[in-house]
């Protein structure tokens, strides 16, 4: 069902021609990975798009840190259909799960791995929440325009000393009749300088233990009392804006409490399987970005009478970076089937995501020194894929925080 509203759109949009290339492309063997033929030519309708739309852009977007035609980008692909992959047809999304959105991730990763940020940003953190926990009202209201990308979405949870310790946070919203208020700020926000629709935590009830007094909201960016502050500067992910939310008696309509009021962790806990899942997808895309560019490279440079890919010692770093990238694709995709089937557990979702993320930052330090000195110049893309991946090893939660998780989950199991 995802794919005829997909495939019919690209081939009016001429997407299914063959891409613009500038490296040679490693090709993914589908076979390896148990595809249908359906989410293979989803993933070749999504590549030759992305080739073409996005990837030839990917190194000015991170050198200005800015992606200029980031609206018109966000209006194609939503024409697509894919801001709205998991989100049920009638609701403007096109009802595919959540395989198929990881397929899709991972070819933004693969062409830009800040605007894929942005994208899951999108998706998952906003869209996917409001689908999970949204009233009717709430979905019919907000979620067509977010799957046309008519508006772009984006979560506020993290503030200046509140980033793993989320139940720390210090904004608060005060009940005042049919509206909230609320007065704070947010940092370190994904989409966060260009959203039209936020969801955004708050203490609602000081008196008790900090999880029990959390309160999810729909912001709107045209709220009396939101504003924006300052876009940060990132080593990574540039051209993702990031960026800082403050709020001065923000007037919220009581409506637009997601969940229930108080119950702001149960939203926050329930989604988060899904959102390591699908923030997996863009490291491995990153990956597979970084094979493309340093095999290509080991085949095309010449020292000492021949190519480098020659090399024992070059063949070593190759062999490591495809097992890696491989292992970590088998374990995403299967994770992926785990949530579709409804079985996902809190240690596979938070394992996929440490994997791929350390995994990421290991082959883009591989894919730099088989490139040498070019791997070290901003000319070629190698330095902006270790950057960009080691934003995973911190976003999102970080690996620190996985590998409690994982601990946890299997001291329980023992009991």
């Amino acid at each position: 069902m995802i794919l005829k509203h997909i495939i019919r759109s690209a081939v009016q949009n001429g997407v299914l021609r063959t891409p613009l290339r500038s490296i040679a492309h490693y090709p993914i063997d589908e076979n390896l990975y148990g595809l249908n033929s359906e989410q293979q030519q989803l993933r070749q309708t999504v590549f030759n798009f992305l080739q073409k739309e996005l990837a030839p852009y990917a190194q000015e977007i991170d050198k200005e840190d800015n992606f200029k035609n980031l609206r018109e980008f966000w209006k194609k692909i939503g024409s697509l259909g894919l801001l709205g992959v998991t989100t049920p047809i009638e609701y403007g999304g096109t009802g595919g799960s959540y395989l198929d959105q990881c397929i899709v991730i991972e070819e933004l990763g693969r062409a830009s791995g800040a605007i894929s940020n942005s994208y899951v940003a999108n998706v998952s953190l906003c869209m996917n929440q409001l689908k999970r926990l949204g009233t009717e009202e709430q979905k019919e209201k907000y979620l067509p325009k977010l799957c046309t990308g008519e508006h772009m979405g984006a979560l506020a949870m993290s503030e200046p000393n509140a980033g793993s310790d989320v139940v720390s946070m210090r904004t608060r919203a005060e009940k005042k009749g049919d509206y909230y208020i609320l007065n704070g700020s947010k940092f370190w926000i994904t989409n966060g300088p260009d959203a039209d629709t936020l969801i955004v935590y708050a203490k609602t009830n000081f008196s008790g233990p900090p999880k029990y007094g959390i309160t999810a909201f729909i912001i709107e960016k045209d709220f009396p009392g939101f504003k924006r502050g300052r876009k940060l500067d990132k080593m990574g992910m540039r051209g993702s804006s990031t960026g800082e939310l403050i709020f001065e008696d923000c007037k919220v309509p009581a409506k637009n409490v997601l969940g229930e009021d108080g119950k702001g962790v149960y939203v926050l806990m329930t989604g988060l399987d899904y959102e390591r899942l699908l923030l997996a997808a863009t490291p491995l895309g990153i990956m597979q970005a970084a094979c493309d560019v340093a095999f290509d490279y080991a085949h095309q440079r010449k020292a000492f009478g021949q190519r480098i890919g020659e090399f024992q010692l070059i063949q070593a770093k190759m062999a490591d970076m495809y097992t890696l990238m491989v292992a970590s694709r088998c374990y995403l995709y299967n994770a992926a089937r785990a949530v579709d089937a409804g079985i996902a557990n809190a240690k596979d979702c938070a394992g996929v995501l440490l994997y791929t993320a350390e995994n990421a930052t290991k082959l883009g330090l591989d894919c730099v020194q088989i490139l040498g000195g070019n791997g070290y110049i901003n000319e070629y893309p190698a330095g902006r894929l270790l950057r960009d991946a080691k934003f995973f090893e911190i976003g999102g939660g970080t690996s620190e925080i996985r590998r409690l998780v994982i601990g946890r989950t299997l001291n329980r199991e023992y009991k």
